[in-house]
């Protein structure tokens, strides 16, 4: 029998603790309605009435780590330029322990949404997302003379998540040699060859 409507509700909170729990200790890899299950301590049957499928779960938790994501605690964004740009490019890299977990389901995740065709969209609208919010910056850090009127926002803002993304997996693999001062390091770097950016 399913759960009531407020039974439903009230357990929803429950189910997405659960299932972040299981994210947090084994990724995406060992995402299964088992696993989650016993997390809770009840049967599959009970949550197959919240995911009906495999995939059904696996959206649902990349939407929970989107949501907990947008939600973690960021810096002060100064209000315009480079240097928002780099709050947010330091607010992305697994600089905490709070990050680094939460990098590492994001890379866990990967692996299926390459073999998904609706998964891999999505991730894709992710990437179009943010590249969007860091866009504005750049064409701030232009017209505030920060960067040379040929630079190209939509481009650099590519560049910038790009890279970003690339440091996150190389500090995950090996973060002793990418400490947090390293990774802060290499952003400084990145945005001081940006402001030499010339049209080629």
């Amino acid at each position: 029998m399913p759960p009531a409507p407020g039974d439903r509700e009230a357990r929803r909170k429950d189910v997405s603790q659960a299932v972040w729990q299981v994210l947090a200790d084994k990724g995406f890899g060992g995402l299964t309605l088992r696993s989650v299950a016993a997390a809770m301590s009840v049967s599959t049957g009970m949550l197959m009435h919240y995911f009906p499928t495999k995939r059904a779960l696996i959206a649902h938790a990349l939407d929970l780590l989107e949501k907990r994501t947008a939600e973690r605690p960021r810096r002060e964004r100064p209000t315009a330029g480079l240097a928002a740009v780099r709050a947010m490019l330091l607010d992305i890299l697994p600089l905490t322990l709070d990050d680094t977990a939460r990098n590492r389901i994001w890379v866990s995740s990967w692996d299926l949404a390459l073999a998904d065709g609706g998964l891999a969209a999505d991730q894709a609208d992710r990437y179009t997302r943010l590249r969007a919010t860091i866009r504005p910056h750049f064409e701030d850090a232009r017209r505030l003379g920060e960067l040379p009127q040929a630079a190209d926002p939509e481009q650099l803002a590519a560049t910038a998540v790009a890279f970003t993304h690339g440091l996150v997996v190389q500090a995950l693999f090996d973060p002793a040699r990418f400490p947090e001062d390293v990774q802060t390091a290499m952003v400084d770097d990145f945005l001081a060859g940006v402001r030499r950016v010339r049209r080629r």
